[in-house]
Parts: structure tokens; C-alpha cells; sequence
């Protein structure tokens, strides 16, 4: 992945992007113990339910794990509505309770607020954050340091994927495995991220585009949400993201042959369950782009293949992204926009 000339748009975002592989290296090579041991002390508590807080990108990284803990660990897993500690002063009763909070600044003050007021009512609670000083650290009795280095761009990339990996060792470790499939994904995510010209391509469709529709099905679902963020953020783009289940409960009826479509395909369960769904968006003639395995590509009128055939479809997430954010950069660029500083927007949780 080529990076801008310092200074011209995009150029910090770009570099950051580019920085994935080897975050992705250090979360494993560095972080792993640690999470191992974190995730080790944490099932001796034996929790009987999961609660996850989280803002922004990192909410869809919390709602990858919601995925993640259901299906690993069977645990009944929900997303906390902070306001209610926050706002109303609620105090459930949250005895057994392991609450997650993912923040890539850890400084929120509603997570920290959140985090503090579970700990307070019971709960066991776990940062995840690139923070280790951050109040959202400092507040829960335990943290899972994201080693991302500092992201300077609005737009999180890195830490998103830092999030991701680093929860699915978690939950790995909960179950008392180590996550050693995990190991190829750094180097994936090189060959992936390298190929700039496919997604250049790609983000020629969408420079005039009103409006987008993203779909997935199973852990594909939450990248559909980032996806549709990081395009939102940084080109401005009307970009609504469905289950494949929830969209053809209505919203398929906006879908016509000028709509946009992004269809992510996980190849595992997931990807067969959003089968129905590529026929129904074939059949009303959608604009449709498939990023996912070779097979789904080949199918589609055009699509981005991703190295996934050998990779769990729980950790796929990890590399379905990677050309998402670049599409969501290429995108901006090609519509005069710089990514680097979208309007409006501050950094955040």
C-alpha cells in the first residue's frame, strides 16, 4: 500500500492503514500473554452474563465480540445503554456480570462513567483500550492494552482491527485456547492491503453516489456497520447498513439497478445464510459488489476476493475491513474530500 506525500490529503490516515500488519503483529507476539493471562483470571470469576459498552467504530468491535461470546462461550451476551447509569442514575444489579468496555482513547467520559458505576454495582469489569492511563482503564479492575500506537486520524483504522484481534484472543483465552490460528492474519493483511489498484477501481462507482446500502450476515454484520461509518465520515455518503435478514424486511424495496450494494460475505455460516439474499438483490438487478471469498466473487458482476479459505470465519472480520477503509479513503479522495480531517468531527472513543 502506497502512501500519500506527507502533507497532501489523506496522507495520515494512509499511513495508518499501512501500520495494520504490524500492529496485528504486536497484539499477537506482545499482547497475546497478557490477554492469555487476563482472560484466565477473568474465567475463574465465572461470569453468567456479558454486558459490552462502547462508542463509534468501537462499538461494532464490541459488536463483533457480542458474536464472538454467543457463539465461543454460550454465554447470554447484551450492549449496555449508558444513559441510564449516566443520565438516570440507574443502578442494576450486576453481581456475576463481566462488563466489556472497548474504546480506543479509553477517555470517554460516559464509558469511564459506565465502567465506574458497574464496578460499583458488582460487575467485573475489563477495559479494552490503546490506553493503559486512560479513565476507562483506570477504571475497570482489569485492561487488555491494544498496542496500536498513536492514531492521529480521525478515522480509526488500526485500533479498529487491534479491537478485533485482541478481542478474539480474549474470548479464546476465556475458553482456555490460545488463539495460534490467529498467527497468518498479519501477513494476509499485508497481501490484502497491497493491492490498491483493485480497490482504486472499486471507488470510481461510488463517486457520485447518493447513497449506499452494505450487508452481511453473522460476524460479517459489524464490518457491514464500519464499513458504512467509514464511508459516511470520510465522503459524506448516505451509507445504510443491513442484516441481510433486516433487509429484505422492507429496505430491500429501495434497492434498484442505480443503488449501490456492498455484500460481505463470510465464508462460513454466515455467508450461506446471506445466500438468499444475493439472489434477491441479482433478481431487482443491484449494483452489487461481493467482498469476500474467491468463489462469491467469481459469481458477482464485480468484488474484491479475500485469502480467507484457510482463515476461521470468526477472525475473517479482521481482514474484511482492510479494503472497506481503503475503499471509504479512495472514495473521499476521488470526491475532493480529505479523509485526514472530515467536517465536524473531533477524535473520540
Amino acid at each position: 500500500m502506497s502512501a500519500p506525500t506527507k502533507g497532501r490529503p489523506g496522507w495520515i490516515m494512509s499511513g495508518e492503514m499501512a501500520e495494520q500488519p504490524a500492529v496485528l503483529r504486536r497484539v499477537l507476539v506482545e499482547g497475546g500473554p497478557a490477554i492469555r493471562d487476563t482472560a484466565r483470571r477473568i474465567a475463574a470469576h465465572r461470569p453468567r452474563f456479558v454486558l459490552l459498552s462502547a462508542r463509534g467504530t468501537s462499538d461494532h468491535a464490541a459488536l463483533y465480540a457480542k458474536y464472538l461470546i454467543e457463539a465461543e462461550l454460550g454465554l447470554p451476551c447484551g450492549l449496555t445503554s449508558m444513559s441510564t447509569a449516566t443520565a438516570s442514575g440507574v443502578r442494576p444489579q450486576l453481581a456475576g456480570v463481566l462488563l466489556i468496555t472497548v474504546s480506543q482513547s479509553g477517555g470517554s467520559p460516559d464509558l469511564a462513567a459506565a465502567s465506574r458505576a458497574a464496578r460499583e454495582a458488582g460487575a467485573i469489569t475489563l477495559a479494552v483500550t490503546n490506553n493503559p492511563d486512560s479513565p476507562v482503564a483506570e477504571a475497570s479492575e482489569y485492561h487488555v492494552d491494544l498496542l496500536a500506537g498513536p492514531e492521529k486520524a480521525l478515522p480509526a483504522t488500526k485500533t479498529y482491527t487491534a479491537e478485533l484481534l485482541a478481542l478474539y484472543l480474549f474470548v479464546k483465552g476465556l475458553r482456555g485456547e490460545s488463539g495460534t490460528e490467529a498467527a497468518p492474519v498479519p501477513e494476509l493483511a499485508e497481501g490484502v492491503l497491497a493491492r490498491d489498484a483493485e480497490v482504486r477501481h472499486l471507488a470510481g462507482r461510488y463517486r457520485f453516489a447518493e447513497r449506499m446500502v452494505i450487508t452481511s450476515r453473522g460476524y460479517g454484520y459489524p464490518t457491514a456497520r464500519e464499513a458504512a461509518l467509514k464511508l459516511m465520515e470520510t465522503s459524506y455518503i448516505p451509507a445504510l447498513a443491513y442484516s441481510g435478514a433486516d433487509l429484505l424486511h422492507g429496505p430491500l424495496a429501495m434497492v434498484d439497478n442505480i443503488s449501490p450494494v456492498i455484500a460481505i460475505v463470510t465464508e462460513g455460516r454466515g455467508g450461506a445464510a446471506l445466500q438468499p439474499v444475493l439472489d434477491r438483490l441479482r433478481g431487482r438487478g443491484a449494483d452489487l459488489v461481493v467482498v469476500g471469498p474467491p468463489g462469491q466473487v467469481a459469481a458477482a458482476p464485480l468484488g474484491f476476493a479475500l485469502p480467507t479459505t484457510s482463515v476461521p470465519e470468526a477472525l475473517q472480520p479482521v481482514l474484511e475491513i482492510l479494503p472497506l477503509q481503503k475503499l471509504a479513503y479512495e472514495v473521499s479522495l476521488a470526491r475532493g474530500q480529505d479523509p485526514d480531517a472530515p467536517r465536524a468531527l473531533l477524535k473520540s472513543a
